[in-house]
């Protein structure tokens, strides 16, 4: 049996997707109920349950034998890190006396003791946090998501703008959530596990000018990159709904992915999914 912690996002659920097809018995766990009807329609087996009550997370735990590790974001009107921080303990202590005998987490490129970066610093604590206790584990360290830029379609569509807080043509590593949970698949049923963290991207590097050079194909109008600048980092969250310390760890993640680069290993996975593929996929579905 398979647990998957966020199965109903974007990369659980390309995860808990690709184990059904293999004949796997998986357990989506997800706090909203809503989502139990369909999942329990693909052949999934689904656990309700609030990743801040560690308790009743274990008792799910129990079930299984092997789980996917997501620590799910925290909505950006709260303080992100406080909460972040707080429902990865929950998990964490949740992992205790819940006979898992293995263990894959989603971490993030550019994972770093970090105070006040999202991710970066949250994810890094993950990671070390993990090798402290003894179920056998391994990290995704995931590229950006191509589906963070999901989010642009209103805009580009409507005005031609695709917003960026990173330049036009800043290169960044970039993958496709699919990908993603093929590689934890393998992963997962694999019959060995490596403890290095597994560096996955897609098939190339894209910048922001290439992400409007998509939207511009599928939508059949002019895109333009709208780049935000350094100053007005945090004014832009706050104006997108962050609470103030939110904006403000938002801001100091994006700083340093913009002035550090990529942290990547020199021979990633590389999936499949190409940007083109999966924003004309975005533009059919919508």
């Amino acid at each position: 049996m398979y647990i998957v912690l966020g199965g109903t996002g974007h990369v659980g659920a390309a995860l808990s997707e690709a184990l059904l097809a293999r004949g796997e018995t998986v357990t989506v766990v997800s706090h909203d109920p809503a989502k139990r009807e369909d999942w329990e329609r693909r052949g999934a087996g689904f656990a309700l349950a609030d990743v801040r009550d560690s308790a009743a997370l274990r008792e799910v735990f129990r079930r299984g034998r092997r789980l996917f590790l997501l620590n799910p974001p925290a909505p950006p009107d709260t303080d992100t890190d406080a909460v972040e921080k707080a429902t990865l303990q929950s998990i964490l202590d949740a992992l205790h006396d819940s006979g898992l005998e293995r263990i894959v987490a989603e971490s993030t490129y550019g994972a770093q003791p970090a105070q006040r970066a999202g991710d970066l610093g949250v994810l890094y604590d993950m990671e070390q946090a993990l090798r402290l206790q003894p179920i056998p584990h391994r990290a995704i360290r995931a590229a950006y998501y191509m589906s963070n830029w999901d989010a642009a379609l209103a805009s580009a569509r409507d005005r031609g703008i695709v917003e960026s807080f990173f330049p036009a043509d800043f290169l960044l590593p970039m993958v496709a959530p699919r990908d993603l949970g093929l590689a934890a698949a393998d992963l997962l049923t694999a019959d060995e596990l490596e403890r290095e963290p597994l560096y996955v991207e897609g098939p190339r590097r894209y910048c922001p000018a290439d992400v409007a050079a998509c939207f511009a194909s599928a939508l059949h109008r002019g895109v333009e990159v709208e780049t935000v600048p350094r100053e007005r980092w945090v004014e832009r969250f706050r104006e997108l709904g962050f609470s103030q310390p939110g904006a403000e760890s938002y801001a100091e993640m994006t700083a340093l992915t913009l002035d550090q680069g990529s942290h990547a290993s020199s021979e990633p996975h590389r999936g499949k999914t190409t940007l083109r593929e999966h924003i004309d996929a975005l533009v059919a579905d919508a």
